[in-house]
């Protein structure tokens, strides 16, 4: 397929979105009048509500998202508005009110996903199991987003398709949005096709491998082996090869690049102003010439940075830094991870984001499998050599000179070796942050690497002053996160 079919794809798909946002107001306002039931009875409706639901995700949300949890990694640092997150010492009222949009992004996430949820059964033309599909990817996305919120805010605000119209609704648990968020995902992994609709929606194998990372997160790491080694088994997916930095971007992240064999899901973007990946804005730097738009090249890294200093120049991935002085030192480095070199504007880059691929469920498996034999298994190994093999443009399915051995590791030491392999893999993908938090080792880690001792109040975001002046349920005090 070619860059063509992909934005002929996509327009089609904004056209449907269009549609929705027309008769937004009369889904807010009127959400019982026959006109809104009759909205969800065909397919074209139901596909245009479900579209309404990524929207708030892929333009106003994700990007700047990935980019703040990015800011709180070891291997790199924020620039201007961003630099406060390097300190680690919570908030500011900039990134407070940046991080509360997030909030407001993905509560309308929501409320569109309980509006398909809570509609769509009560259709009249389409058949069930159509029903099935449409509500399945309702609320693997519903599940999805509350991921993100209760691992950044902890205990939130639980909006189903049971209490849209009900604005006091008190904050829950951690464990409640835990509970809700598996329920969910056992509808999705029952419900959604064997094969995703199109690029960028999913399948039960995705719904498997989110369900495999919320286990992980809940530290069941039985029950995260055995589910992400039943995508691993189905062969849906595989490591694409590539022998150099320039191959990532041409077979996994550039703009000309539709899908790939490792593309679990991710974020579909098109060269269409206010449609594009704004990430690439974020991390570009005008000298670069890898994005017409310029850049604000607001997260960067230093060649002093120990975790780039000790990475081994053989590994592709460390190709994906560029030395650029801005006027930091001549040690800066700015990411070349994310380009297009035929964007439109700043808002109309045609580069995808990904949110989960094949490489992370290898890992995630070997980590839950580390964890659950308290040592590293023959498969867990394989997994992570797979990554490794690929990083240094070896065959990810045979033996390598690279490779690791399992008799130089016990369990701890494998999870770092683990952990290390992600710091490459997934950087500017959102995950390193949450990864620290999760194992425990983030005072550890950064302490070591940036010589910072991180505040309790850090560890969680401020519930946005939006959501405690609407929602009367809430105490400002009792309900606020520690610290804010």
């Amino acid at each position: 397929m070619n860059r063509n079919f992909k934005y002929n794809h996509l327009f089609i798909f904004f056209i449907v979105l269009f549609a929705l946002s027309s008769c937004s107001k009369l889904l807010e306002e009127h959400a019982k009048t026959p006109a809104v039931e009759n909205f969800y009875n065909t397919q074209a409706e139901v596909e245009a509500a479900i579209a309404a639901i990524y929207r708030p995700l892929r333009i106003d949300a994700f990007p700047n998202y990935f980019a703040t949890l990015e800011c709180q990694s070891d291997y790199s640092y924020g620039r201007g508005s961003w630099a406060q997150m390097n300190e680690f010492q919570g908030f500011n009222d900039a990134n407070t009110t940046r991080v509360g949009s997030f909030w407001v992004s993905f509560y309308l996430g929501i409320r569109n996903a309980n509006l398909v949820i809570g509609n769509v059964p009560n259709g009249t033309i389409l058949s069930d199991s159509d029903k099935g599909r449409y509500i399945g990817e309702a609320k693997f996305l519903r599940a999805f987003i509350y991921f993100q919120l209760v691992r950044n805010w902890g205990g939130v605000v639980l909006r189903t398709e049971k209490n849209l119209d009900v604005p006091p609704v008190p904050r829950s648990t951690e464990a409640e949005v835990y509970d809700l968020i598996l329920s969910d995902l056992a509808d999705a992994e029952t419900n959604l096709p064997d094969m995703p609709a199109a690029a960028g929606h999913p399948s039960r194998w995705t719904a498997k491998t989110l369900l495999a990372d919320v286990y992980l997160q809940q530290k069941k790491y039985a029950e995260a082996a055995q589910k992400s080694d039943e995508v691993i088994q189905s062969g849906k997916y595989a490591l694409v090869p590539v022998t150099s930095a320039a191959e990532y971007i041409t077979k996994l992240f550039g703009p000309e690049v539709i899908t790939s064999a490792e593309d679990i899901l991710s974020l579909k973007y098109m060269r269409l102003a206010g449609q594009g990946n704004n990430m690439l804005w974020i991390t570009n730097h005008p000298s670069s010439g890898l994005f017409p738009a310029g850049g604000a090249y607001a997260i960067y890294s230093d060649k002093t940075n120990p975790v780039y200093a000790g990475w081994d120049a053989a590994d592709n991935r460390k190709g994906l830094w560029d030395n650029i002085t801005f006027g930091l030192g001549a040690n800066t480095l700015v990411s070349s991870k994310y380009q297009d070199k035929d964007a439109v504007s700043k808002d109309g880059a045609g580069t995808d984001l990904p949110v989960y691929r094949y490489s992370e469920l290898l890992l995630l498996y070997a980590e839950a499998a580390n964890e659950a034999s308290n040592g590293p298994t023959a498969a867990a190994v394989d997994a992570l050599n797979q990554v490794h093999r690929r990083a240094y443009g070896y065959d990810p399915k045979a033996a390598s000179p690279v490779d690791f051995k399992i008799t130089d590791y016990d369990k701890t030491g494998f999870l770092a070796l683990i952990m290390k392999e992600r710091g490459y893999e997934f950087q500017f993908e959102g995950k390193r942050w949450l990864e620290l938090k999760r194992t425990g080792k983030a005072a550890e880690i950064i302490k070591a690497v940036k010589n910072i001792t991180i505040a309790e109040k850090n560890y969680l975001w401020p519930i946005p002053l939006s959501e405690m002046n609407y929602n009367t349920a809430l105490d400002p005090v009792k309900d606020q996160n520690t610290g804010y």
